[in-house]
């Protein structure tokens, strides 16, 4: 039954995430009239103050109960998300965003928690992978929902989708409550920000978000190296994202077996690597065939860096669960997800001031960048050679 609600809360808060990912942007420019510079700045900015509160957030999560931090996230999600009905200007869309980014960082952290909390050790990586499984399918019901209100086009449809998504949300958060309860957890002065103090996992942090550089390339970088750099029909963009999400959705679960260890998140890490440089790689040689070659070039891309992004969340998902101590699952989780958040901070400046300005060169050295990060995350994923009381393997200080 646990298994079944959390997939549940993943395909209907997912649903909310497609619509307002497929109108969100266009309603703040096109109807409320901000300006792209104004909109990108704002977004970097809020989630920039989100990423640093990331950790606290999953402190939140130990103290208060992982169920009713995340039951919280997404009825700030909710709020938010209204919120931006009623957006007139700049300062109104930065409260809203930070709204939006803090809880999104929020739910990050309390997601690993409630599900290392009400899930049975052995179940957990193939649960978590489920529940992604679940987003991805909530998240294309969603954008094909909020497709809807961009073909009819008019500011009422624009601020009925998103309401519409602000009552999936507080739907999800009412179906949260139909998980247990995660104890609470009383922890001492020096427990506060323990995860700080483990530096094997904070650069195991570092080097997953760097991974998760690959967010910015499937929905910034690839969609406008399409667009400037070669003649294919842009088209391709859509068909590249169903590549994706397909891949997510067939092979998630396959992929996240046997990392629900030290070595095998190590190993995951070290693959997702090896996978982004060549999806990098393959990008570089795009410009060089006829369209045809190109298209297929694109194709093997794609597929290159789905797998890798697959087996990059299921290297961070693996890792944050072996090593947290007891009580401190939140803290990890929420380390874990700050991360992520950084990651999705650099990627668009990283890709758009390297990657597309540089061409074919500017790829190679991302390539680089990311082999670099896999190899080195089983170098600092050493398992101690003795498992800890909960009988997960922990770091090596």
């Amino acid at each position: 039954m646990r298994p079944l609600t959390l997939l549940l809360i993943g395909v209907v808060s997912r649903l909310g995430a497609g619509i307002a990912a497929t109108v969100s942007a266009l309603y703040v420019t096109q109807v409320v009239g901000l300006s792209l510079r104004s909109v990108g700045l704002a977004l970097t900015a809020t989630t920039a103050v989100a990423v640093a509160g990331s950790i606290w957030l999953g402190h939140l999560s130990d103290r208060l109960g992982a169920r009713e931090v995340f039951a919280a996230m997404f009825t700030m999600q909710a709020v938010a998300t209204a919120g931006l009905v009623f957006v007139s200007n700049v300062p109104t869309y930065v409260v809203a965003v930070l709204g939006l980014a803090i809880a999104d960082l929020g739910y990050r952290s309390s997601q690993g928690a409630v599900i290392h909390g009400v899930v049975p050790p052995e179940e957990r990586l193939a649960v978590r992978a489920k529940f992604r499984v679940a987003a991805n399918i909530g998240v294309a019901g969603g954008a094909g929902l909020g497709g809807v209100a961009l073909a009819i086009g008019s500011p009422t449809a624009y601020r009925a989708a998103l309401l519409t998504t602000a009552g999936f949300l507080l739907l999800t958060g009412a179906l949260v409550f139909r998980l247990p309860r995660v104890p609470r957890v009383v922890t001492s002065e020096k427990q506060s920000w323990a995860v700080l103090r483990d530096r094997p996992f904070v650069l195991f942090v570092g080097l997953n978000g760097i991974l998760n550089i690959h967010n910015s390339m499937l929905t910034l970088a690839i969609p406008l190296w399409i667009a400037t750099r070669t003649d294919v029909p842009h088209w391709m963009v859509s068909v590249l994202l169903i590549v994706n999400t397909s891949a997510v959705v067939l092979c998630q679960i396959r992929l996240t077996r046997g990392t629900d260890s030290l070595r095998g998140a190590a190993r995951a890490g070290r693959r997702a690597g090896v996978l982004l440089c060549l999806a990098c790689v393959v990008l570089s040689l795009t410009t060089l065939g006829s369209t045809a070659v190109t298209i297929t070039l694109l194709v093997i891309a794609a597929l290159a860096h789905v797998t890798g992004e697959i087996l990059e969340s299921a290297s961070g998902w693996g890792a944050s669960y072996a090593v947290a101590p007891p009580g401190l699952v939140g803290q990890y989780q929420g380390a874990h997800a700050m991360g992520r958040g950084l990651g999705d901070l650099l990627g668009p400046t990283l890709l758009t001031a390297v990657a597309l300005p540089l061409g074919p060169i500017g790829w190679l050295l991302v390539a680089i960048i990311f082999a670099t990060a896999g190899s080195l995350t089983p170098v600092v994923l050493r398992p101690e050679a003795t498992a800890c009381r909960s009988g997960r393997a922990r770091l090596s200080g």
